[in-house]
């Protein structure tokens, strides 16, 4: 990282940034070696010392062809997003958090499907057990990202003197 003075060295930060942001931005390798970046909601879940990202889909489409050739992946997350323009400078600046990070993907067998779908609703509804109908259940893909190496970064306001 070329800015050390800006990197979120704490791991437990990083999933406090982790939690926070609303899109992860998925990255796959399609056929001819390009990236494939599509946004997607998501859960965080850290246990026995590491960190999972889950995600869920329809049963077929081009991301679940491509996982299924290549289980790489990396990610993105941002969130803390502020805009700050100094008009008498001329000046513009941006403050943020994010996090980057790539791991491999898994489909959840079909007897973990509810806890990893969980796990994505209480991403979006904390603490609140929210309700999903289990008949979605076996209509729906689901997979995790074991997370292999992360970072973050985070970028402060300037104050407005």
């Amino acid at each position: 990282m070329r800015r050390h003075d800006r990197e979120i060295t704490d791991r437990a930060e990083i999933i406090e940034v982790m939690k926070k942001a609303q899109v992860c931005r998925l990255a796959l390798n399609d056929e001819d070696g390009y990236p494939y970046i599509l946004p997607i909601n998501y859960g965080v879940e850290e246990r026995d010392g590491k960190i999972f990202l889950h995600f869920h889909s329809a049963l077929e489409g081009r991301k679940l062809e491509l996982m299924a050739r290549d289980s790489r992946a990396s990610f993105e997350m941002d969130t803390k997003h502020r805009l700050q323009y100094f008009a008498d400078k001329g000046y513009c600046t941006y403050a943020y958090e994010s996090v980057v990070g790539k791991g491999r993907l898994h489909m959840v067998p079909e007897e973990e499907k509810a806890a990893s779908l969980a796990c994505l609703m209480d991403h979006y509804h904390p603490g609140e057990n929210a309700y999903f109908n289990p008949a979605a259940i076996p209509r729906t893909a689901v997979y995790c990202l074991e997370v292999e190496s992360v970072t973050g970064k985070r970028k402060k306001p300037k104050p407005e003197n």
